[in-house]
């Protein structure tokens, strides 16, 4: 039972500027739920699936697909089937909620239906993506019951024309539980937004960031407004890059990158080294977006992206 009166997960619909509204339902954004997930479609073609009920910890996004329709996400892999896709995860008050062991918390969510608006707009900012939109909240629960904190998730993904690309804004605000003065969020290195990318992807990738730095040894623990990797799904050439959205605490992120025994990617607040206390009253906001492009796109195209949409920093000359 949530600590509130749970808002209901909800699927809405934008229509970007140039499209006709009758237009929409045979060719724009529309949205597909079934019993545990949401799928946001481009036509008939997908571009994002979303996992709604905990498998078996949390919600996360299943697959996302490129514009051409690579797949980059791959869910509960055998060596670590804790690591689902697209996934948001910490420590709240020493309570692990990335693994997935009895002693782990869980991301609990409130049963929902989607709901469908459409009109114009242009994409001038990440909120005015065209797209399909998930809004969940979530109750973080600790093993023995106790609901620690309370996420409002919004998720919303679409296409945009210039690239092409397939974006991603994921956001999150993190509340206290009621009758909590506050709680801690720590972690191991790699606790934040992650992405596992599908096995064909685990070698022959490249990491490069905003400041110009390529590999591991130059991404890794490294501060950066963006990181992006680039390696072949499935014989196909993708790039894929996260972006750490100004306004976020600690901007610019300090990134995780890994590409030894499997590739993995994922944007911190830094709190193996920097523990950050969320008080009672004083919500933390967090806002992250991913792209995903067909082919091997420079350092530059991934900075015009940043600048232009998300209003982030240039990549490095």
């Amino acid at each position: 039972m949530c600590f509130r009166a749970c808002m209901v997960t909800r699927a809405a619909l934008v229509v970007l500027a140039g499209f006709a509204v009758s237009a929409m339902a045979q060719d724009g954004i529309h949205v597909d739920q079934q019993p545990t997930s949401i799928t946001v479609l481009w036509g008939n073609e997908p571009v994002l699936r979303y996992q709604t009920a905990p498998n078996p910890g949390k919600p996360y996004v299943h697959s996302l697909w490129s514009p051409a329709g690579v797949n980059v996400l791959r869910d509960s892999p055998a060596d670590h089937k804790h690591h689902h896709g697209l996934m948001f995860a910490v420590a709240v008050d020493g309570v692990d909620f990335w693994s997935e062991s009895p002693q782990c918390g869980k991301q609990m969510d409130c049963k929902a239906r989607p709901e469908a608006r459409s009109g114009r707009t242009p994409v001038k900012k990440p909120d005015d993506l065209t797209s399909g939109m998930v809004v969940q909240e979530l109750e973080w629960t600790s093993p023995d019951g106790k609901v620690l904190l309370h996420e409002t998730r919004t998720v919303q993904a679409g296409r945009l024309p210039d690239g092409p690309a397939t974006l991603v804004v994921w956001r999150a605000k993190l509340e206290a539980a009621e009758g909590k003065p506050s709680v801690q969020l720590s972690g191991s290195p790699y606790f934040g937004l992650g992405m596992r990318f599908v096995e064909s992807m685990d070698q022959g990738g490249r990491f490069f960031n905003a400041d110009g730095k390529t590999g591991v040894a130059g991404t890794n623990d490294a501060r950066s407004a963006w990181c992006a990797y680039a390696a072949r799904a499935d014989g196909k050439a993708v790039t894929v890059a996260m972006f750490d959205l100004p306004g976020n605490p600690r901007y610019p992120a300090t990134w995780f990158t890994m590409d030894q025994g499997f590739a993995y990617l994922a944007a911190t607040l830094n709190l193996s080294k920097e523990p950050l206390v969320v008080a009672s009253g004083k919500p933390l906001e967090l806002g992250y977006a991913v792209a995903v492009w067909d082919g091997a796109v420079d350092a530059a195209v991934v900075g015009r992206l940043s600048q232009q949409v998300l209003g982030g920093a240039k990549a490095a000359k």
